[in-house]
Formats: C-alpha cells, structure tokens, sequence
C-alpha cells in the first residue's frame, strides 16, 4: 500500500539491544512516529514501552491495525515468516541483517514486497556510514580490497556464524563497489565459541580480476572495523568505526596524503530516515531485497566452503 501522508506510522518487532535502538531513533525522527514495538520477552518489553511512552505487546499481529511500517529486529529465523505476515497485511517492512536464513525465504518476500507495491529494505548499515558516503565518488575501478571487522564475544547473534553476523555487511559493500560477476570464492573459519563459524575469511575473484579479501571475527581483542581499497595510482582507507577516511594518491614520483572532511552522522538514523523517506516518496531503497538477496548468495557460499572443509 502506498501512504500519502506525511507521518508513518511505524513499529519495531523485536526490542532487545538492537531493537530499542531502532525504537529510539524512530523516536526521534520528525518524518514518522513511534506507535507500536513488540517482543516476547516482557523484560525487554516494559523497560522500552516505559523509556519511550509507546504502546506495547507480545503479538507482532496486534501491530497490523497500528503501524504502516516496521521494522524487524528478531532473530534471523524469525525474519521470513514475520516480514511475510505484515507484507500480505500491505504493511512496509525494514529487516535487519542477515536478510533470511535463506535464498528461498528472500525470494518469497522479494516477490510479496513487488506484489503489494510495498519498500522492502535491508538493514545494511555501512552503506549509510558517513565515511563511506564520502570516498564512494572517488573509488572507480579497485584492484583489490581488504576487509577486516572483528569484535570481542558478545553473546549476541549466535543464531548465526560470523560469516552472517559480521562479514555480510563487507559482502554487501564489496559487491556495491566492484561492477563484475564473481569468478571464484574461496573461504575457511571455524567454530570457537558457539556452534557455528566465529572467525572467518573469504577471498573473492572477481571476473574483472579485482581480487577482495575479508576477515571477520567476534572473538577478538581488538574491535576494527576497516577496509582497505586500491586502485591504479590511489588508496583509501576506510574506518567505520571512527568515521574516518584517508586518501593516498601518486603524483609523478611523490605520494599525497589527504583526509576527507566528513560531516559524523549516526548511520542507522540515516537508515531509518531513508526507509521513511522512500515510503513517502516512492523511491527504491538503498538496499533492496534483490541487493540483499546478492550479498545472503554470496554469504551462504562461504559458509558452505568453511563448511565443507571441516
């Protein structure tokens, strides 16, 4: 359904550490308004239903008649069958990452979204980084780009591996930057731990011959969150964490060094701000379902290698 007016009515399904985010800042948006979050655990229900003065419940159904958008923060097995509910009720859905658990599952809410004429968007955050918004105009033709995202044990997302958890938001921003058809993917990682993968790395080959390689790791000392892209005569490096980027470019025989000036915004305002603002207006997001959808591919194929390997 498309809504013509000016304040969406939106609602957050799934209000732990990264849904009471999402339920803040929706909050604090002028473009839209916080009516409806829902969780199971009533804990994490009554603390964000009294923080935010907002109605509350344990049945994300009860929210169909309240909202014309929401977003999905559950666990990643949880994503398709709720997103697949509010979408035939014609209601707009933002999921977070990882898209599904799926291609089958993405495919079904690709094809509901289309149907209903309704934005279905992908929580990718990076792409909303105020540092990658500022070297995307210089990056042209990379020969080569190196990832790292690594964190310490949170206890959080072990639903799923860190090829999931971590590494999907570089997938999706590599195949963002290089316009070529992969060749080869080559992967390894292990479980430490949990049951699944907890660090990782994958080396992808592209068709163009831009080779990227990624690392992820949520059992490290050290929090990082860079990439590293080369391209003839120029490298960028990229900090997400501190919103930073620098700029090597060859001239002649001497090396400049320069640092984008970058105005800091907080990317998932920025997100969630654009996932309204695409409601309003008509426009496709950023990161669609069929975005989503090449990264989740690319993701599961890693994980099969690691896999298969062990």
């Amino acid at each position: 359904m498309i809504w013509t007016m000016k304040k969406i009515k939106v609602g957050v399904v799934g209000v732990g550490y990264l849904g009471s985010i999402h339920a803040r800042v929706y909050k604090e948006l002028s473009n839209c308004e916080l009516t409806a979050v829902c969780d199971i655990n009533k804990n994490h229900l009554e603390v964000i239903t009294k923080k935010l003065n907002v109605w509350g419940c344990i049945n994300y159904k009860q929210l169909f008649d309240r909202v014309n958008a929401v977003s999905i923060t559950t666990p990643t097995k949880l994503h398709h069958p709720i997103a697949a509910d509010f979408l035939k009720q014609r209601i707009h859905v933002l999921i977070e990452k990882p898209f599904t658990n799926t291609l089958k599952e993405a495919d079904d809410l690709i094809k509901l979204a289309k149907k209903n004429n309704l934005i279905l968007q992908i929580g990718h955050i990076e792409r909303f980084n105020s540092a990658f918004s500022a070297v995307q105009k210089i990056i042209k033709d990379p020969k080569f780009i190196e990832c790292h995202r690594l964190s310490s044990f949170s206890g959080r997302s072990i639903d799923v591996g860190v090829v999931m958890d971590l590494m999907i938001h570089d997938i999706d921003i590599v195949l963002g930057l290089v316009n070529s058809p992969i060749k080869k993917i080559e992967a390894i990682g292990t479980n430490v731990l949990t049951n699944f993968e907890d660090i990782a790395n994958a080396r992808i080959t592209f068709k163009n011959n831009c080779i990227a390689n990624l690392t992820s790791s949520r059992i490290s000392d050290e929090f990082m969150r860079k990439i590293r892209i080369f391209q003839k005569d120029t490298y960028i490096s990229l900090d997400y964490k501190e919103a930073k980027a620098m700029v090597y470019k060859k001239h002649n025989s001497h090396i400049s060094k320069e640092e984008l000036p970058i105005e800091k915004e907080e990317p998932l305002k920025k997100e969630l701000s654009s996932f309204i603002d695409c409601i309003i207006n008509h426009k496709k997001p950023i990161v669609s379902g069929e975005v989503a959808r090449q990264a989740l591919k690319v993701a599961l194929e890693i994980q099969k290698k690691i896999w298969r390997k062990r």
